[in-house]
């Protein structure tokens, strides 16, 4: 049986803040370490029935650039859904939420 690993580097400042993010993988397209501004875990803990989840940025992290983070998230969750579930409904009201949510962005 294969195994892979993926690892998360956080630098903290001296207010426990994220200063830098990593990360690397053993079946990543790069080798090393690569750097990036912000990341959103999300997992399903089968024990408990319950999401865990892990939202991390750093300073650097700009609002314009989470703003196409979190659409492009919600678009990425709505293509999943729609694969693991086949619900073309649903999946389609995510997209239009996303689509609805990106508008209401570009206002602010």
């Amino acid at each position: 049986m294969a195994k892979k690993e993926i690892v998360f580097t956080i630098e903290l400042d001296d207010k426990k803040m994220p200063k830098s993010i990593a990360w690397e993988a053993t079946d990543a397209p790069f080798k090393g370490k690569k750097a990036c501004s912000a990341m959103m875990i999300y997992l399903w803990d089968k024990d408990n029935d319950a999401p865990m989840s892990m939202d991390l940025w750093t300073q650097e992290m700009m609002i314009h650039h989470m703003n196409g983070m979190v659409f492009n998230n919600l678009m990425s969750m709505a293509d999943t859904y729609q694969r693991a579930t086949r619900n073309d409904d649903a999946a389609n009201a995510m997209r239009d939420f996303a689509k609805q949510f990106a508008e209401k962005m570009k206002n602010k």
